[in-house]
């Protein structure tokens, strides 16, 4: 009945300095999440065919770099 995509974004910290938080960027299609972004790794990251081709041109190009600032500027 159609296809369902969506992205989500959050970041998660247990200290009040922020000095542990992680930032985590889902991409999802139908449900199960193909591409991620996660600060503590420091790149996107395939969990499919699709999603691994995706990250492997991601982290080549300039969009790791609007991610890492992203990280900064949150």
């Amino acid at each position: 009945d159609g296809y369902y995509h969506s992205r989500w974004n959050k970041c998660i910290y247990s200290s009040h300095d922020l000095s542990d938080m992680v930032f985590i960027d889902n991409y999802i299609f139908n449900k199960d999440v193909y591409i991620q972004f996660n600060s503590t790794v420091g790149k996107y990251v395939g969990y499919t065919e699709h999603g691994v081709k995706n990250a492997q041109a991601w982290n080549s190009d300039g969009r790791l770099q609007q991610e890492r600032a992203e990280v900064e500027r949150v």
